[in-house]
């Protein structure tokens, strides 16, 4: 037996260990941000595929293309054959024929939070799926990363470190006191068409600080900062997804209090269930205490979504049993399971939604594919639910 009293770790290690995992870091960003990489969307659609997203027939794009109303797909210099229909093309014909998804005037936007205060429960990675789903139908959706560890950020084609201020381009300045009056300023366009993106760093942790600091002078001015400025761009927006820090600090208040509807991710394990159990008491209890800075706040829906669900794993499918008894109707019907193809787009600093070439082929990724349309369904629904300029289509559907 080794009786060798090991030394104590001191600062000085600590910070040569910080450096060393900040080394690992940007290497790692190096290979996915290389020079001249900019993340672009190379997804293109037939023109059967692109009928069904619109919602008209083939014959239709084609008598408008004849017309003038749309301009012709690119063809390939060497075959010849169109290329496809980017998803700008697919907007564009939305346009024309009126299919356009968007809420009315006089609906509220969804603005949803992705939220537990656990860790590792895949908030970054629904939220940036979410908003592509949503993309891809039409609507015109925002992203606030209101994360320090920025992944949304990443996935989207920023890097944190290099390509985002957090003194100009993140929530940061709006935060403080004597900030801007409202988020235009941070709003960025990204490579997919109808997503908007308000960018994160680690500079943005400051905020739980002075927030903290500020709490006792200016608990509604705090508490609602967030909420004011989503307002002040949600006339652009159908939906605002928020992927908050995964944990209870300030800006996570400010997220529960800005949003108006919240989807909990929680995995079926005894850990993630129990800490998914404690996260809603304590969201009862935050939520209690807050009401008293200016009204109680009240949410268009909450739902919990069975996350990296594997259906081989025989204590995932009791504990998921469990919480359909529990939470008989809190859970969505849809579950999002643990699957390899997120995982490695996700590595990748990428989507599921934005693979092309032959892996789109496999029979993984069409059930993967399936997995995140059946989650992006339910939530639409909900969403229009609650916009009633489309309460008459959901009649005509029978979802009302």
């Amino acid at each position: 037996m080794d009786d060798t009293v090991l030394p104590p770790v001191t600062l000085s290690e600590l910070t040569l260990l910080t450096r060393r995992a900040a080394t690992v870091i940007e290497r790692l960003r190096e290979r996915v941000f290389a020079p001249n990489s900019e993340k672009r969307l190379d997804i293109r659609f037939n023109v059967r595929t692109a009928a069904e997203m619109v919602g008209r027939t083939e014959k239709a794009i084609r008598d408008a293309e004849a017309d003038g109303r749309l301009s012709e797909p690119d063809k390939d210099a060497e075959t010849g054959r169109r290329t496809g229909y980017t998803l700008a093309q697919v907007n564009k014909m939305r346009e024309v024929f009126g299919t356009l998804p968007h809420r009315g005037a006089d609906d509220p936007p969804l603005v949803l939070a992705v939220q537990n205060f656990k860790g590792g429960v895949g908030k970054s990675t629904i939220v940036s799926h979410l908003a592509q789903f949503f993309a891809l139908k039409g609507y015109r959706v925002c992203v606030i990363d209101c994360d320090s560890q920025a992944s949304s950020t990443a996935i989207f084609g920023m890097n944190p470190d290099v390509d985002v201020d957090e003194e100009e381009d993140t929530l940061y300045p709006f935060l403080r006191h004597g900030g801007p009056k409202s988020l235009h300023y941070a709003l960025r366009a990204t490579y997919w068409p109808g997503i908007a993106l308000i960018p994160a760093n680690l500079g943005l942790y400051d905020a739980e600080y002075e927030f903290a600091a500020r709490m006792a002078r200016e608990p509604t001015f705090i508490l609602d900062r967030l909420r004011d400025g989503i307002a002040s761009i949600s006339d652009q927006f159908d939906v605002v997804l928020l992927d908050p820090p995964p944990a209870l600090g300030m800006i996570s208040l400010s997220v529960l209090r800005a949003a108006n509807a919240l989807l909990i991710p929680a995995p079926p394990s005894n850990i993630d269930f129990a800490s998914t159990a404690h996260f809603l008491k304590m969201m009862e209890a935050t939520l209690t205490e807050l009401s008293k800075f200016g009204g109680e706040r009240s949410y268009s829906f909450v739902k919990i979504l069975a996350s990296k669900m594997n259906d081989q794993k025989s204590a995932h499918v009791a504990i998921k049993r469990m919480m359909d008894a529990v939470f008989p109707q809190d859970m969505l019907q849809s579950v999002l399971k643990d699957s390899a193809e997120i995982d490695n787009a996700t590595a990748n600093l990428s989507t599921v939604y934005e693979l092309t070439g032959p892996s789109t082929r496999t029979e993984t990724h069409k059930r993967c594919r399936a997995y995140l349309d059946a989650v992006g369904r339910e939530i639409e629904t909900l969403a229009r639910k609650t916009w009633p300029s489309h309460h008459r289509a959901l009649r005509k559907e029978g979802v009302l």
